[in-house]
């Protein structure tokens, strides 16, 4: 059975204006078109479709089905009309951004209520990991864009540079490093619980990387992380914009050891991939 396109709007026209004259000049077709179509749609399908016996022809109950994915037909061709014209004037289709924890997820969520509130077309889907497992969900989902902090592995890769984000070595104000009240040494830190994040690497270069450290607890995110430091069982690296308003409050304490440490995002996409409006808007906002 080979159901056509215009056999789908040739029962819609009729199901909606009741006779085959509107139908006709709801299509701008003459109306032994509309007739045949119909005729033909009963042929083929081996079912009446019609019932003709009122002043206005409506589908039968089987009809009535048959139109229903008839409709279907039609709403699809609406889509795959709409989705060309997307990409002719540059919208893609759909947009997969991956990004580090790290990062504040505020800008992109920036990022996402503009394109909405501009009635962007583009599908847009954003996934958060951390470290290492960040260019993991990137190449194994195939995603258009990625945001790290650790620089990939991956070949072919094209990379803007975004803004610093600023590290603090931090714990708990009732740890004993902050009870000490002086830079500690390195014994010192090395005899306490280093609070770190799956994923970490020595690409990362903290100045903690060289310490031998009695203990470690690795956890899944940073928002384990900041748990685990409330409850003062160890100190660790956090990006400042997670703890800034527990360090104004005087709940964290910074740990002075050696130099401060930054972590340096960048946007990544496959060098060749074409950017569509919805990434180019990712990429000039989040540089912003």
């Amino acid at each position: 059975m080979h159901v056509t396109l215009e056999q789908a709007r040739a029962f819609d026209a009729l199901a909606t204006h009741g006779t085959f004259v509107k139908a006709a000049a709801a299509l701008r077709k003459r109306h032994t078109a509309i007739v045949y179509a119909m005729r033909l749609l009963e042929e083929q399908t081996g079912l009446e479709l019609l019932d003709r016996t009122g002043y206005r022809t409506k589908p039968t109950s089987q009809g009535a089905r048959v139109l229903e994915h008839c409709r279907r037909l039609l709403a699809l061709e609406d889509e795959l009309m709409r989705s060309c014209h997307e990409m002719k004037t540059g919208w893609e289709p759909s947009l997969h951004v991956v990004f580090d924890g790290i990062c504040s997820v505020e800008p992109l969520l920036g990022v996402v209520a503009s394109l909405l509130k501009d009635g962007a077309p583009t599908r847009v889907d954003v996934d958060a990991d951390f470290l290492s497992g960040v260019e993991r969900v990137f190449v194994e989902s195939n995603a258009d864009l990625m945001i790290a902090v650790l620089p990939p592995t991956t070949s072919g890769l094209r990379s803007v540079e975004l803004p610093p984000i600023r590290a603090r070595l931090v714990a708990h104000r009732g740890h004993a490093l902050v009870r000490l009240g002086a830079r500690p040494t390195a014994e010192e830190l090395a005899a306490h619980v280093l609070l770190t994040v799956r994923g970490s690497d020595p690409r990362l270069a903290l100045p903690t990387a060289g310490l031998e450290q009695r203990t470690r607890v690795r956890l899944s995110d940073f928002a384990a992380k900041k748990v685990a430091l409330m409850t003062g069982v160890g100190f660790g690296w956090m990006p400042e914009h997670m703890v800034k308003a527990e360090l104004s409050r005087g709940v964290f304490r910074e740990i002075r050891w050696r130099e401060a440490h930054t972590f340096k995002p960048r946007l990544y996409f496959r060098e060749g991939r074409k950017l569509g409006r919805a990434a180019t808007r990712f990429v000039e906002e989040l540089r912003a």
